[in-house]
């Protein structure tokens, strides 16, 4: 699944017409599903009606061609629950929900959050966990209590610590989804029981990410790591800068979309093109 851009005019203001554009690429790539509005969509400074119409029409422009998975979780759980509702009403398939960034709440407060959430919009929920943006952890114990409620289906798990897998996975039943959100451990995550991953690389060479991930899938290690060479800088130099500063400047010169993000993030630095742009010729992106 790719952790989909949010391309931007140079005024700032969402892009539509690249986006649908993007939509057509993924679709064309073998991309399993398309998650709008995550983190590497800056989903933290579209303002809320923006959100709504990035979501809306992911949705509506990829008509049920491929899951599209909205990105509906907030610090506020009254505001994720509102943007959760939404998702559900103009069709996406399930929402991703990152914990709740700032308040730093306890694991009890978390677990509270979650549920409510769950409870309160019937749509299929996957649970967020990436402490390094967040500052705040989202423990096995805690997933193994929600996975309990019914439509929370799986966690995507960004903390690149691969031991988590085997933890998370004896505190929930087989049906429960573990995703990756860290490329670069994602074959070894995969490996030891993962079921996929929500990728950043996956932007830039989504049916080569594709292929490594149905290898790893089936077991056969060695052709997986072999095919997800080629990525490694990839997967490191995309985050030379906070994402999704690198994986925007890449795809503007991959010519997919224009180079706009939004303050308070800022283009690539300058110091970081030839290293950034060097990972995209070993990967055949260029």
């Amino acid at each position: 699944m790719v952790a989909l851009v949010t391309p931007m005019m140079g005024d700032e203001s969402v892009d539509f017409d690249a986006l649908e554009r993007l939509i057509e690429f993924h679709i064309k790539s073998k991309t399993k599903a398309i998650v709008a509005m995550g983190t590497t969509g800056e989903s933290a400074t579209l303002d809320f009606q923006e959100h709504r119409d990035v979501v809306r029409f992911v949705v509506e422009k990829t008509a049920g061609r491929i899951p599209v998975i909205a990105g509906t979780g907030a610090n506020s759980t009254t505001e994720a629950i509102e943007l959760t509702q939404y998702a559900k009403e103009v069709g996406a398939d399930a929402c991703l929900l990152v914990t709740p960034y700032y308040n730093k709440p306890t694991q009890e407060g978390l677990y509270l959050h979650y549920k409510k959430i769950a409870q309160t919009v019937d749509i299929p929920q996957i649970l967020y966990n990436v402490p390094g943006r967040t500052a705040c952890d989202l423990l096995p114990e805690t997933i193994g209590r929600l996975s309990t409620i019914n439509n929370i289906i799986g966690v995507k798990e960004a903390t690149g610590d691969v031991s988590r897998v085997g933890q998370i996975k004896e505190l929930v039943d087989e049906d429960f989804d573990l995703y990756t959100g860290d490329d670069a451990t994602a074959v070894d995550f995969i490996l030891e029981g993962g079921h996929g991953g929500i990728s950043v690389t996956a932007n830039v060479m989504p049916a080569l990410v594709s292929e490594v991930y149905d290898e790893a899938l089936a077991g056969n290690a060695e052709k997986a790591r072999m095919m997800d060479a080629p990525l490694t800088e990839l997967h490191k130099n995309l985050f030379v800068e906070a994402n999704p500063i690198p994986v925007k400047w890449a795809m503007a010169e991959m010519g997919l979309m224009g180079g706009a993000i939004r303050l308070p993030l800022t283009p690539l630095s300058e110091k970081y093109h030839a290293l950034v742009r060097q990972a995209l010729q070993t990967a055949g992106a260029l």
